[in-house]
């Protein structure tokens, strides 16, 4: 039988108990990646604003046949643009040939996932966040 080779998990939790995020812009050369076998990732902003308990945004660049976690879901709602690269997205069930410029919008607790099916890195951003009252349990 052979062996099912292991999927890191670089799934980044929203930070509710952080400081309220500041205005401004984050160059990436200022963030060190979270760097696992195939994958690299890089978030930009997580925690607090005037109108969320939490907000996060990134960027992941993944190796090809990488993904950067099992299919998972979490309360947050989220959006996930493809800046560099082809792959596959599932979201709710349904899988997708994904390249430059498509968008996946997933509600709270959908599950979801990405992978790199292309021969180059793909690059993708996200930004997640959970509303004022709806703070995970």
């Amino acid at each position: 039988m052979k062996k099912k080779k292991a999927i890191p998990n670089n799934t980044v939790k929203v930070a509710t108990a952080a400081r309220d995020l500041r205005d401004g812009v984050i160059a990436l050369a200022k963030i060190k990646p979270v760097a696992m076998p195939g994958s690299k990732v890089f978030v930009h902003y997580n925690g607090p604003t005037d109108q969320l308990s939490g907000a996060c945004a990134g960027m992941a660049i993944l190796d090809p046949g990488a993904s950067p976690h099992e299919p998972h879901r979490h309360p947050e709602e989220e959006f996930l643009i493809i800046a560099d690269g082809t792959g596959e997205i599932e979201c709710d069930g349904k899988v997708t040939r994904v390249g430059p410029g498509a968008m996946m919008y997933t509600a709270g607790n959908t599950l979801h996932g990405i992978t790199n099916t292309g021969k180059t890195p793909m690059t993708f951003y996200w930004s997640k966040w959970m509303a004022k009252g709806c703070e995970p349990i």
